[in-house]
């Protein structure tokens, strides 16, 4: 029996990147079931559209001659871990599986601590527009193809799972100082930033304004973009409308396209750019770049919307202080003209507690803030931090909403209300524009 003929079991197959996977699997022609949590999670639609078996977690889902792909989140003591070795089933951690992979295509990984999954959803879209090309984004997205020039993939820095790639070019967005439950310092962050440029192929390209990535070392080219005159991808001429932006780019002082880009934010021009200079570098036509970014539609809880009413929904899964900074920015961009409501519930205590100051200013840059209890993980489900300790250093309001009684958020007309957060969020957003459409009909 060969691989491809084995049943390929996936413990937490809704995970985000885990879900990708999966996709990409079953649509190289695997065949493909996995296990999770019962809660409904947005990553298992697409699970569900594809006819892949979605199953509670059970020890007895485990039968011999399965290939269990592992979730990153769930520990060896998993019942069903256990079990797969106990019948002597092949065990793989999920990014142990990408690493062995990737070595068969030309492959690009996206890493940084924030902008992965933005960048990475541009990079698929492009890259797949012009050439054959697989990939997997941490919004949950994957796509197989068959005979794939390409593999397009975000590339996770907790606990330097990323280590376990060696890709032929990497996209580096910035380095800051997150998952503090794993990191114990910037310079933590750093190392392992530094040992993954160890590993790159081909080529690097880095964030030129981050002071970090300029620290980097490498045996293949390192490439910085930005927006300064010593970046080596650079973009100028540069108009942020309400339609998007649109710019020039030069490589090595040399002029090489204009490009017109339907997404908001400083932030993704600089996303733009990484991959600008993957492109080149494999020869890809920059006409042919130029028209996959213009249809570029964004990925799933990055800067998602709706409108209710009279009030523009935004849906994001901004969770670290620069990601706030940047989705009001793009809010900013697109709706200069309104007022910016955010809707913020932290993810995990140990963040909150090491980040307080930077989410206090971030969300200050809003119009108006409300707060939403502090949402844990499956590794840390209670902390020495209230949600209230947070309010109480946010100067633009900071109340405390419940589920319940979103009522507060009705005070607003013709405004933008930005719901962010990696945990559950989205019930809150939920209640919200129940309540409104409910207010909005009694109205009427």
């Amino acid at each position: 029996m060969t691989a491809k003929d084995k049943l390929y079991h996936f413990v937490g197959i809704k995970g985000s990147g885990m879900s990708s996977l999966a996709l990409v699997l079953h649509e190289k022609g695997y065949k493909v079931q996995g296990s999770d949590v019962e809660q409904y999670f947005f990553t298992q639609r697409d699970l569900e559209k594809a006819g892949i078996k979605l199953l509670p977690f059970d020890a007895d889902n485990i039968q011999p001659n399965m290939i269990v792909i592992a979730g990153n989140a769930f520990p060896d003591s998993h019942p069903e871990i256990v079990r797969a070795k106990e019948i002597g089933d092949e065990v793989i951690r999920y990014h142990d599986f990408i690493g062995k992979f990737i070595q068969d295509y030309t492959s690009i990984a996206v890493t940084g601590s924030h902008g992965k999954t933005s960048t990475t959803g541009l990079l698929a879209h492009v890259f797949s527009g012009v050439s054959p090309t697989s990939y997997l984004i941490g919004d949950g997205t994957g796509h197989g193809v068959p005979d794939a020039d390409f593999f397009a993939f975000e590339a996770c820095e907790y606990r330097r799972h990323f280590l376990a790639y060696s890709p032929d070019y990497v996209i580096m967005t910035n380095i800051d100082f997150d998952h503090p439950d794993y990191y114990h310092s910037i310079e933590d962050v750093f190392d392992a930033f530094q040992s993954m440029a160890n590993q790159v192929k081909k080529g690097i390209f880095a964030y030129g304004d981050d002071p970090y990535l300029r620290k980097i070392k490498a045996d293949v080219p390192i490439y910085y973009y930005g927006i300064s005159e010593n970046d080596d991808i650079r973009a100028y001429n540069i108009k942020r409308t309400t339609k998007g932006s649109e710019f020039d780019v030069s490589i090595k002082g040399e002029f090489l396209s204009h490009f017109e880009l339907p997404a908001f934010g400083k932030h993704n021009i600089l996303n733009a750019l990484g991959i600008i200079g993957a492109a080149h570098l494999e020869g890809i036509p920059m006409d042919e770049v130029g028209e996959e970014m213009k249809s570029f539609g964004g990925v799933k809880r990055r800067f998602t919307e709706k409108t209710v009413a009279d009030m523009t929904i935004v849906d994001d899964y901004a969770h670290h202080p620069a990601e706030i900074k940047a989705t009001i920015d793009a809010a900013r961009q697109k709706y200069p003209k309104k007022e910016i409501i955010a809707v913020f519930q932290p993810h995990t205590f140990t963040r909150t507690i090491a980040l307080m100051d930077d989410f206090a200013e971030a969300l200050d840059l809003a119009d108006q803030v409300y707060l939403c209890d502090i949402f844990g993980s499956a590794r840390e489900t209670q902390g020495d931090v209230k949600i209230e300790d947070l309010g109480a250093k946010i100067h633009k309001g900071g109340q405390v909403i419940k589920e319940d009684n979103m009522s507060p958020l009705l005070d607003y007309e013709n405004a933008v209300v930005i719901f962010m957060g990696a945990g559950d969020v989205q019930k809150f957003e939920q209640a919200y524009e129940k309540l409104l459409s409910n207010t909005t009909r009694n109205v009427l």
